[in-house]
């Protein structure tokens, strides 16, 4: 399978690409200098359409970090652009192709869904509101290109993905190493995650099996953000004792940005991509961060 891939080089997209070829399968990575893939540009709106001829599929993965930069009116408008611009050029593209791909997995996020406390979210729930949420519709909204051409179209609402080489999980290993661990907050807040392997794995079942509309991309079993660094404590065999207060993200990073990010609480559960066959390697955090970190 020839798999065309943006986003290639994140956390998500080196994972993917190292799985696929691993088994055999062509990632193709569709990147600005285009030196060892496919050639686009979205702030020029160019891509090397005749090389997506004939692509079986797409995963689209691109798009500036959420937590980069503070949140500047500036760099609110850069995470939307980036999102939607480049998947309203892609899909577009790939509309017009005489051989487009059988299916196109499209990023998105469990931003889908807002802040919602304790309540249960599936797949069916509906969206919720603040920033994040319309940067996710805006996101998803912008494949309507290539749904229209024929394309089966995956959007993947993906939650915090851990992994030991990147992300989050990354930076709090860091933590803990020096005993700095602890609840943000309350610590009541969900925390909807998934291990790197299930992220990939979820992507490439979806790639062989193609479904369109929404899917959540998270692990069955939600936590909060207490049990969570309670979790992470017992993995690592570290104390995990000092609270952080709310305040402290919020100089840091921006109060609009770090409620976003640490204090919002989405108890995101993947109820179709279980019920339509997906198994998961790692279902509780016990034993993704057994395999992680162990």
């Amino acid at each position: 399978m020839q798999v065309a891939i943006t986003g290639s080089s994140g956390l998500i997209g080196e994972a993917l690409v190292a799985s696929l070829a691993s088994d055999g399968h062509t990632p193709i990575r569709v990147t600005r200098s285009g030196s060892d893939g496919i050639h686009w540009d979205i702030a020029k709106g160019e891509i090397d359409t005749a090389s997506l001829e004939g692509i079986d599929a797409v995963v689209h993965l691109a798009g500036e970090g959420i937590a980069e930069k503070r949140w500047t009116a500036a760099q609110k408008r850069e995470i939307h652009d980036s999102r939607v611009k480049g998947t309203t050029l892609l899909s577009e593209s790939l509309a017009r192709l005489a051989q487009p791909p059988v299916t196109l997995v499209s990023g998105s996020a469990i931003g889908y869904y807002g802040d919602r406390g304790d309540t249960r979210l599936t797949e069916e729930s509906e969206p919720g509101e603040g920033f994040l949420t319309e940067v996710c519709l805006d996101w998803e909204a912008a494949t309507a290109a290539a749904e229209e051409a024929g394309i089966t179209v995956s959007h993947i609402r993906t939650g915090i993905v851990l992994a030991r080489h990147g992300g989050v999980l990354k930076r709090l290993l860091l933590l803990y190493k020096f005993a700095l661990g602890g609840r943000l907050g309350s610590g009541e807040q969900y925390m909807s995650w998934i291990s790197i392997d299930d992220e990939v794995g979820a992507i490439r079942w979806l790639l062989d099996n193609p479904r369109s509309g929404g899917f959540n991309l998270t692990a069955p079993h939600p936590v909060t953000n207490s049990d969570f660094n309670k979790a992470l404590a017992q993995a690592v065999h570290r104390p995990a004792i000092i609270p952080v207060p709310e305040f402290a993200p919020k100089i840091l990073l921006g109060s609009e940005l770090a409620d976003s990010l640490l204090f919002t609480s989405a108890n995101v559960v993947p109820e179709r991509l279980e019920g339509e066959g997906f198994t998961f390697a790692h279902p509780t955090l016990t034993e993704a961060l057994a395999h992680i970190v162990g």
